[in-house]
């Protein structure tokens, strides 16, 4: 029989415009009461007037709502996570690719995808695009999950023969994406069917790119000065940080934190207001305590 850890899980979520003119991001979690599972699905739209900001829902929903219906027996969800998420990623590509197919102004639409799957203390994802997952475990951050930019991906495009060597190096955009979903073949697609296993104290994020106007060790950092204290207290210290830059170019932000905690371990307390649900969720007799918040800053909505 497989040992799992009792974990309580505190997530707080977090979106901004940034200083772009419409919000593209998109960014939804859920943890359904009476089930030891939960997810978050983050897109990042592209397309700019091309509709980015519809791409992303349309990717997030389409995500979100495979999910939510495979999610109803965690037990049969499990052993078929990788494909489940993987069809799950087809069709929200081939929804954005009917959807701009039908509307000549929003050609060239399409969505980077992260989405995390939470089962007991197993985390499972699926991602296309540059929106990174990150793990703070140890006081060391690090990226979980590929990529999927042209300056991370120079050894697949010369391997592939879709760049010359030389090519690649001196591209004039280092961050255009390889791989994305816009309607066409997906090149690239991240999928983890074998489970990370999640431990005490580690912390989570799920994001779009507008993060990473922090770099990695700025990150790193914060988290680690504010590792003891509440999801939310997390979430709005990286959304200081990022508006502290004061970043003409600032992008559009959007991410979940989601902090593990051994069930009876001392855990940092939100205010009561910031809690949006909490619920117990019993797998067999193991019990997973969820509390979920979402803080909304600037013009920007999901």
């Amino acid at each position: 029989m497989t040992q799992t850890a009792d974990l309580i899980y505190e997530t707080s979520m977090s979106i901004d415009q940034g200083r772009r003119d419409r919000q593209e991001d998109a960014v939804v979690s859920d943890f359904q009461a009476g089930f030891p599972c939960g997810f978050v699905v983050l897109a990042d739209g592209m397309g700019g007037h091309a509709a980015g900001d519809v791409a992303s829902k349309i990717v997030v929903t389409e995500v979100f709502s495979e999910l939510k219906l495979q999610s109803g027996d965690p037990d049969l969800l499990e052993p078929q996570i990788g494909d489940i998420l993987r069809r799950a990623a087809e069709c929200a590509n081939e929804c954005v690719g009917l959807y701009a197919s039908t509307r000549a102004n929003v050609a060239g639409m399409g969505a980077t995808l992260v989405a995390s799957v939470f089962i007991e203390d197993r985390l499972y994802w699926v991602s296309v695009g540059d929106s990174p997952l990150y793990l703070f475990r140890d006081g060391v951050l690090t990226r979980l999950n590929e990529n999927h930019a042209l300056e991370s991906q120079i050894d697949f495009l010369v391997n592939n023969g879709i760049m010359g060597y030389e090519e690649a190096l001196n591209y004039p955009d280092p961050s255009c994406l390889t791989s994305v979903l816009i309607g066409d073949d997906i090149p690239q697609m991240d999928c983890r069917s074998m489970p990370l296993r999640i431990r005490h104290d580690d912390i989570l994020i799920v994001a779009s790119d507008g993060l990473q106007f922090l770099d990695d060790a700025q990150i790193e950092g914060i988290l680690r000065f504010s590792r003891k204290r509440s999801a939310d207290d997390i979430s709005a210290a990286l959304m200081r940080e990022i508006h502290k830059l004061d970043d003409p170019d600032q992008d559009n932000v959007s991410f979940c934190v989601i902090k593990a905690v051994q069930e009876g371990a001392k855990m940092s307390e939100p205010p009561a207001e910031a809690v949006t649900h909490s619920s117990m969720h019993q797998a067999g007799n193991k019990t997973i305590t969820i509390l979920a918040k979402v803080s909304r800053s600037g013009a920007g909505t999901a």
